[in-house]
């Protein structure tokens, strides 16, 4: 398990900027099953259009994009540096996407999200309210 107590303040700053790169690796490849998976919840789901004008594939490509595409971090919404949350507004409605870390068998949280070995990510869209 990492120990952040008991790195220097250049080592916390170094692992973070792993986990990071590891994280935005995520949002460009969503397909990379190695590094994790992409989730919707229902809420997210029930404003996908789905009909012969609109198919499905052009809302869900749409918010792969802007998360994809996502650069606005700032100390509020990553104060640790590793890129794993984000806010945006689609269809008038405001939605988050983060990542969470879990181990390999997706039963526990990873003891080291730098370690893609140990590590599968979860990065789920949702809706504010659903938070």
């Amino acid at each position: 398990m990492t120990n952040f107590a008991q790195m220097t303040p250049e080592e916390r700053e170094a692992y973070a900027e792993r986990v990071a790169v590891l994280n935005d690796r995520l949002r460009a490849s969503p397909n990379n099953n190695l590094l994790g998976r992409v989730v919707m919840t229902q809420g997210i789901q029930a404003m996908i259009e789905d009909s012969g004008a609109s198919p499905f594939w052009i809302d869900q490509g749409n918010l792969l994009r802007i998360v994809r595409d996502y650069s606005d971090f700032t100390g509020d919404n990553d104060p640790y540096g590793q890129r794993d949350f984000g806010i945006f507004d689609w269809k008038e409605t405001r939605c988050y996407w983060k990542i969470d870390y879990y181990d390999q068998a997706l039963v526990y949280g990873s003891d080291d999200p730098a370690d893609p070995a140990v590590t599968y990510r979860i990065l789920t869209i949702l809706r504010a309210d659903e938070y």
